[in-house]
């Protein structure tokens, strides 16, 4: 790093370590107000800001107000993050912050003491995560979470076989292997310019987290078959679940917001895709839905939630959360999925899925779902065909451990409507 790249490092986290907007939001606003930064220093600038939010708690500890102090800091997030030793830092610093990152260091031990600064998870988090797991089960989640996500794509069906799309990687150089579990996935070991390769350009791959794929192989999709995104955001498992159905039947893409639809229609044409409806709803009591109460062979409801389960790419939601969101998001939750119940056609199956590792947003929702709907049964996620073709069985739920699985930390629980007598 840079002394330049230092200055702007420290001007991004006076910003994000405020924790008022995402973090990502807020490094991408910084350098569309940069526009010279050249893409070795955005690179530069952007890693050691994230490596200081992955290492917060430790940062905090010794800097109270980090944010009132950015440029110590980001050189905190290159000794504690980044693996930078305290003299590859002496042309960034001044005699005092060398002194700082000496202390800094010689705490390092005991940052293991506190599971707060061992896990890097704030108390609040912690907390709540003991109710169900236990300290060491905990350390082994936040360690898992503090480090950066390999890159996942998805290889869309509809145009390539994975086995060739992996060749064509390979014979670019580039690290890749098949992904463990899903049939499409492929896992990248280096960094790589995609948005501008042509295997991305013509539709052939898209960047899509593994777990996020296997949500979308839950839902069985069928060629031909009536099915439902219920929270569709920008689209990735619609296009997963488009290429499952090959281009026949109907997906029906909900959500509520127009510029996450907006994204979904580009790459709906470069996927080949003509079987999607995206559709703006108000809410998910919003009466245009009505005409597809009990149509939907398949239903997905990827709900609103904590996101505590993306930590390796989003690690500022582990301040930008709280028991009270978590609190709205479940009472959120609980009233999608009621909604999105009424669609299922008799047999099909409703698949509720979240990216957090919390039981108020998982289990427990499952739970109170199949007490107040009992036109529904669970169905053991590990018995299911496309299931158990991954090897997975994490028993009757679907949940997808960073440490574990190396995916992002999912849950999913699927329901199947019983037939009318």
């Amino acid at each position: 790093m840079t002394p330049f790249q230092l200055g702007h490092t420290a001007a991004v986290l006076a910003d994000i370590l405020t924790f008022a907007q995402p973090a990502d939001a807020a490094v991408s606003a910084y350098f569309r107000k940069h526009q010279k930064l050249g893409r070795q220093d955005r690179g530069e600038i952007a890693e050691t800001a994230f490596a200081a939010l992955r290492h917060y708690q430790k940062i905090s500890a010794a800097l109270p107000k980090p944010h009132t102090a950015p440029r110590r800091a980001a050189l905190a997030a290159l000794v504690l993050g980044r693996g930078f030793n305290i003299s590859q830092t002496k042309d960034l610093c001044d005699q005092e912050e060398q002194a700082f990152l000496a202390a800094l260091k010689a705490r390092k031990a005991a940052f293991s003491d506190g599971l707060d600064t061992a896990a890097e998870l704030p108390q609040w988090l912690i907390g709540i995560l003991r109710e169900s797991l236990s300290d060491e089960e905990i350390l082994r989640f936040g360690s898992s979470v503090s480090r950066p996500a390999p890159l996942d794509l998805r290889v869309n069906t509809l145009k390539a076989r994975r086995d060739k799309v992996l060749a064509a990687l390979h014979q670019e150089g580039l690290r890749a292997e098949a992904a463990p579990f899903s049939p499409w996935g492929i896992r990248l070991h280096d960094k790589a310019a995609l948005y501008g390769h042509p295997l991305f350009l013509d539709g052939t791959i898209e960047v899509q987290d593994e777990g996020s794929q296997l949500l979308a192989l839950l839902t069985g999709a069928k060629r031909g078959e009536t099915v439902i995104d219920f929270c569709a955001g920008a689209g990735g498992k619609t296009l997963a679940i488009g290429a499952m159905m090959a281009n026949k039947g109907c997906i029906y893409a909900f959500d509520t917001a127009d510029k996450r639809l907006a994204k979904l229609k580009p790459r709906m044409t470069r996927a080949g895709l003509t079987n999607i409806r995206p559709e703006r709803i108000d809410s998910e009591h919003d009466p245009r839905t009505a005409r597809l109460q009990g149509k939907a062979h398949r239903v997905l409801v990827d709900a609103p939630c904590s996101g505590l389960g993306t930590l390796r790419r989003n690690p500022d939601l582990k301040y930008r959360q709280s028991p009270d969101t978590v609190a709205q998001l479940a009472v959120q939750q609980h009233s999608i999925l009621a909604a999105a119940s009424a669609l299922v056609a008799a047999g099909g199956r409703l698949v509720y899925a979240t990216c957090s590792i919390l039981p108020q947003e998982n289990e427990r929702q499952a739970e109170q779902f199949l007490a107040e709907h009992p036109e529904f049964e669970l169905l053991d996620c590990a018995t299911l065909p496309e299931i158990r073709k991954t090897g997975l069985n994490t028993g009757p739920y679907l949940r997808l451990d960073t440490a574990e699985h190396r995916t992002d930390g999912f849950f999913a629980a699927i329901f199947q409507c019983k037939e009318a007598v």
